[in-house]
């Protein structure tokens, strides 16, 4: 396979292979909040502000443990982060069941609230580890040319756990609901407990299997590279200054790259943690019924799109491809700010379609700039998501203040932003 075979013949398919399966276990993790934030604001009386709790407590693990997560991967490279990650995730995961064994106990089930954030937050660090390792490494399992088109067919599996997400805490968190029995807060565990067993299988895999640390950022520099390399070196009188954080900063494509992805996460979080509800108030659709719309439909297109996307970058530069989405993201979300009905699922399925290459692409573009510094950079990119904290509380305030309609101006102004940033990565090249 030319895209994990290096230029001196080494093959890192096997490898590729183990890691990508990395990406379907957090696309799991965070496609089912999506149906845990309307479940839980149903179940317990929450409003859209507080019901976006959900989302901000996964996402801001993301900010806190990012840096963290990288230290783990200089010092015990990239297992020992997805070790961490997986540990992290089940454990978080099989907590669940204490805590709805309380929940069902107790006469205000509302109070143990922030116990669920708690245990969201300990996931999402250990999505952090699992992302901050599993991202650059596909990138450097292979040619650096085709980094981009690896990380899109990694982020794949990513793209089928979105659809799974949705479907299964549809199935678990709905089924009361749809039958005409009271929702039971018992119901929340069920998944969280069935997923925390199998990453922790997941991880004695891991514990068990070797993963090889290849060249960062490329592999076997040809005597050209070397050269070019030797000339900058004479060209810039103290290389050791440019080395690191301050040369990372230093470099507009990553410093764009880190915006356009925070921005990215914002968007992507704040339109899936709001489609259930938009469903119900624009559409007159059950949460049932939506939560499968959101998985066969919306999760579903998602998954074409980076399959598509990974093939299309094969003959259609990566920068390129990420401006056509952009703008196609931009046109979906205008048509469900200004309509409601029918026609407004199409305008969602047309903005998932276009999310789907974003953000490996701009992950893989903003590398582009590190330029030797791939574990550190990855980093920084990683705690972009964070951005999945800011997007979810703001709609919630502006669809409390005004209308859920409305609040979908702000995923919009984040597509633009991305345009703006794939037109700059053309301009770089």
């Amino acid at each position: 396979m030319k895209l994990t075979t290096t230029r001196d013949g080494r093959s890192y398919l096997v490898p590729f292979l183990l890691v990508t399966s990395l990406f379907f276990m957090w696309g799991f993790a965070h496609a089912i909040l999506e149906v845990l934030n309307p479940h839980l604001k149903n179940l317990l009386g929450l409003n859209h502000t507080n019901a976006a709790w959900v989302q901000v407590a996964t996402y801001a693990a993301y900010f806190l443990m990012a840096i963290p997560a990288g230290k783990i991967i200089q010092r015990w490279g990239y297992r020992g982060g997805v070790l961490t990650g997986l540990v992290l995730y089940g454990v978080g995961a099989l907590l669940f069941l204490p805590i709805c064994v309380l929940g069902a106990k107790a006469d205000n089930p509302a109070l143990l609230y922030p116990a669920f954030i708690a245990l969201l937050f300990i996931i999402g660090c250990g999505l952090t580890c699992l992302e901050t390792s599993a991202n650059p490494y596909v990138t450097v399992l292979g040619p650096k040319a085709s980094a981009e088109q690896r990380i899109n067919l990694a982020q794949s599996l990513n793209g089928l756990g979105w659809i799974c997400g949705p479907l299964v805490g549809g199935l678990f968190f709905f089924g009361d609901e749809a039958e005409g029995q009271v929702p039971s807060i018992a119901s929340v565990a069920t998944p969280y407990v069935i997923v925390g067993v199998f990453v922790l299988l997941a991880a004695l895999g891991f514990r068990f299997s070797r993963l090889p640390e290849p060249r960062d950022p490329s592999n076997s520099p040809s005597e050209a590279d070397n050269r070019e390399k030797r000339k900058e070196k004479a060209r810039t009188p103290s290389i050791e200054g440019r080395v690191g954080e301050g040369f990372l900063f230093r470099s507009r494509i990553f410093v764009l790259g880190v915006i356009a992805l925070f921005l990215y996460v914002a968007a992507q979080t704040g339109v899936n943690s709001n489609f259930v509800a938009y469903m119900g108030e624009n559409v007159a659709m059950s949460r049932a019924e939506a939560s499968l719309w959101l998985s066969f439909g919306g999760m579903g297109l998602f998954f074409i799109g980076r399959l598509v996307g990974s093939w299309l970058m094969g003959y259609v530069r990566a920068d390129r491809l990420l401006l056509l989405y952009a703008v196609g993201a931009t046109v979906g979300s205008l048509v469900i700010v200004c309509l409601g009905g029918r026609m407004s699922i199409g305008a969602f399925f047309l903005v998932y379609l276009c999310e789907s290459i974003m953000f490996p692409t701009i992950f893989s573009l903003a590398l582009r700039g590190a330029e030797g510094n791939t574990k550190q950079a990855s980093s920084y990119l990683i705690m972009t998501i964070v951005g999945g904290a800011v997007a979810p509380p703001l709609m919630g305030c502006i669809a409390d203040a005004s209308s859920i309609g409305l609040a979908f101006v702000v995923p919009m102004i984040c597509y633009i932003f991305i345009g703006i940033y794939a037109h700059a990565a053309r301009l770089k090249d």
